[in-house]
């Protein structure tokens, strides 16, 4: 019990490190960053859509890396990029260095998440995995909150932030080698095919999560930006705002415990309708400073339980392959961020913010109508 309460806090440490520092904290710090190194929105957009790109390639190198490198051989090596990318953007005196170190801390994110589906599959019962899962997941938000709270004690100097983080994320990738099991990671889980790829329901889910992934781009990346030229939020409002979105975020790990009370479909697409309705209010954030809170804390729980019910519903049809189960909905998630933040960039300028963020909103709606069947969604809160 105690290992297994063990790989759950060092699980929830390194998806803190590489979604909500290495990952996340681009979008909060961005106002500074592009002050200093003189970045438009646009260029802002393209490097921040760097991270969901090497995300992307992050997780296709764990499905091919899985039967060569055990569960905590590819946790170690997450940690080890998150803290490396970090590293890098630290020195970076252009808009090429940042991109670098935003790939790499992005990379790890891709690296996280399905080695320790794998490790959780090893280490607790069916059962228990639900809420294991669920509770590794709201890490982002754990992430989410410190890295507010140190950029409000920091008064905007990221460089000095990036710097902290990457000793944060040492320590971690040091705590993950003895927390996970060196074999978590099982032999025998069947190869990649193309049949796998074919079960039904899971065309339906990566549609539904890449409509999610572009909506989410809308605050990730621009949400401070927006409070700050938009709405004439300080530095110190803007990182409020940013923790009020974590503390929100933490509700997520309840989302094993809400699925299998009312039900996924049901949770999953009120979450989804909170992304919507999140993104969109905080184009009011102009009117009161009070709006822009409110719409970030409703993100932050709608985004946290949405990427909770992907990683259940998509675990739920690969129980023979919990790392592919987790690993697909999340890539197309990221495929969906990864052309949703340039694109989102250029509307911004185009158009103006209510327009972007309305049309970042109805992504999020169309989301909803996607899903595998109720069948399906039954047997993966189960």
């Amino acid at each position: 019990m105690k290992r297994g309460i063990n790989l759950v806090a060092a699980a929830f440490a390194l998806t803190a490190l590489s979604y909500g520092l290495a990952r996340f904290a681009y979008g909060l710090l961005l106002p500074r960053i592009r002050a200093d190194l003189g970045l438009s929105v646009s260029a802002a957009g393209w490097i921040g859509g760097s991270a969901f790109a090497a995300y992307c390639v992050g997780i296709v190198a764990t499905f091919l890396g899985n039967s060569r490198l055990s569960a905590r051989a590819l946790a170690v090596i997450a940690g080890a990029m998150a803290s490396l990318g970090m590293a890098v953007m630290v020195q970076a005196s252009n808009g090429w260095m940042l991109g670098c170190g935003v790939a790499l801390a992005g990379l790890s994110t891709g690296l996280t998440s399905p080695p320790l589906a794998s490790a959780v599959a090893a280490q607790f019962a069916d059962d228990q995995r639900p809420r294991a899962n669920g509770v590794i997941n709201a890490g982002t938000a754990a992430g989410i909150v410190f890295s507010g709270v140190a950029a409000m004690l920091a008064a905007g100097q990221w460089r000095e932030l990036y710097a902290l983080f990457a000793m944060i994320g040492v320590a971690i990738t040091l705590w993950l080698w003895f927390a996970v099991a060196p074999d978590a990671a099982s032999d025998a889980a069947p190869s990649v095919s193309w049949s796998m790829l074919a079960r039904p329901g899971l065309l339906a889910l990566s549609g539904s999560a890449f409509l999610m992934g572009l909506a989410s781009t809308a605050v990730w990346t621009f949400g401070a930006d927006i409070l700050r030229r938009q709405s004439g939020f300080t530095e110190a409002a803007i990182a409020w705002a940013w923790i009020v979105l974590g503390v929100a975020g933490l509700g997520g790990g309840f989302t094993g415990v809400l699925t299998r009370r009312f039900g996924i479909a049901r949770i999953h697409g009120l979450a989804l309708l909170g992304i919507a309705l999140g993104t969109l209010a905080l184009a009011a954030a102009a009117v009161a400073p009070l709006y822009g809170f409110a719409a970030l804390c409703l993100f932050g729980a709608a985004y946290i339980v949405s990427s909770g019910a992907y990683l259940i519903q998509g675990i739920g049809l690969f129980p023979d392959r919990p790392d592919l189960g987790l690993g697909i909905p999340f890539l197309v998630l990221a495929l969906g961020q990864t052309a949703g933040t340039p694109l989102f960039g250029t509307l911004l300028e185009a158009t103006g913010v209510f327009t972007a963020l309305m049309a970042c909103a109805v992504a999020a709606c169309c989301a909803i109508f996607l899903r595998p069947n109720q069948s399906r969604l039954d047997r993966a809160d189960r």
